[in-house]
């Protein structure tokens, strides 16, 4: 027999191989995107404000500028990512599989996809929450008002089972139209097939600003009724890619916190405050701790802006959107946008 000092001694010796080859894992993203030079980044087939592509095949959005900014990171250059544009049903296993390196697509943040769907998420980039949009010829005012309705709803999403839940918590019938591709799905509303069109509120007001000739013609009624915390997504056990794309994200809110700009962080290098002396990598530190460059944040905020410039271009004041900041405010705004100490 062995003494149980000896059975722990030798559980010890059995699991380290193991524990070895984690840590190898764990750099198998990281390693993959600098041994090939750019970021492989999954985004929505195209939706205004959040990941499509212009006139000149220049894809721009909420979602890229987190992509553009993990790769600014990395490689000290914004525009090393190779877009590949998903559906709702590809998305998660092309993360999966490896296809992708990072999700950026307007996805949910869910218990299920944390754990049986193997998935990380990085810090919610927007929060969001479900509605629906009607004609605003109907004349209505709440979604309580859309008993017997029917309703275009897209599978594979969080969205079709909270509108089930929904109108099973109010006692209302509706009757769903699933249509997979959100091209079809959207013609199905606007020609008349379905009363309501259900889906995210920033996407509806996305496809009311971009798919409609006259936006004042459709109405998104005002209850929200999901939380929905949209947030880049990684494989499970990619720690060290995981923390690339987490705190890249944080150093644009963290900037836009501190007053720091594009256009104003050169002057910033000379800011007598610790905490900008160590996110623009003037005090060294943060670099080494991610496996980047010293400069990788300063990199971020001249390439990509802080998070309060991507907002406002791409979903807010500048754009068609002209989305409100609301939740997506900085904390010291009542919002909810909230950077870790970056040290």
């Amino acid at each position: 027999m062995i003494s149980k000092l000896q059975a722990a001694a030798l559980a010890a010796v059995v699991t380290l191989p193991l524990a070895l080859t984690g840590t190898a894992q764990a750099g198998a993203t990281f390693d993959g995107v600098k041994q090939k030079g750019y970021v492989q980044c999954g985004v929505n087939l195209g939706l205004y404000g959040f990941s499509a592509p212009d006139d000149k095949g220049k894809w721009t959005g909420l979602d890229v500028d987190v992509c553009r900014a993990v790769a600014a990171a990395v490689f000290g250059d914004s525009e090393k990512v190779k877009y590949t544009p998903l559906s709702a049903q590809q998305r998660l296993p092309a993360l999966q599989s490896g296809e992708i390196d990072l999700l950026a697509r307007n996805t949910t943040r869910t218990l299920s996809r944390d754990t049986a769907n193997g998935l990380n998420f990085a810090p919610t980039n927007y929060y969001d929450g479900q509605g629906f949009m009607v004609s605003a010829k109907l004349g209505l005012k709440s979604a309580k008002q859309l008993n017997g309705a029917t309703v275009c709803v897209l599978p594979g999403t969080t969205t079709e089972q909270n509108v089930a839940d929904f109108f099973r918590a109010n006692k209302m019938n509706f009757k769903p139209v699933v249509i997979e591709k959100n091209e079809e799905l959207h013609k199905a509303f606007f020609s008349g097939r379905c009363d309501a069109l259900t889906s995210d509120a920033s996407q509806l007001a996305a496809i009311r600003a971009a798919e409609t000739q006259n936006p004042n013609d459709y109405l998104i009624l005002p209850e929200l009724i999901s939380k929905e915390p949209l947030s880049p997504a990684i494989r499970q056990g990619d720690d060290e890619w995981a923390n690339v794309v987490t705190w890249a994200f944080f150093a644009m809110v963290q900037a836009e916190e501190k007053g720091i700009t594009s256009e104003n962080v050169d002057a910033s290098m000379t800011s007598p405050d610790p905490d900008v002396k160590r996110l623009l990598g003037v005090t060294a530190g943060n670099g080494k701790a991610l496996g980047v460059e010293e400069n990788w944040a300063y990199t971020i905020i001249k390439q990509v802006g802080n998070y309060g410039q991507s907002f406002e271009r791409n979903v807010g004041a500048g754009s068609k959107l002209k989305m409100p900041r609301g939740q997506n405010a900085l904390y010291t705004e009542g919002g909810l946008m909230y950077a870790p100490p970056l040290k």
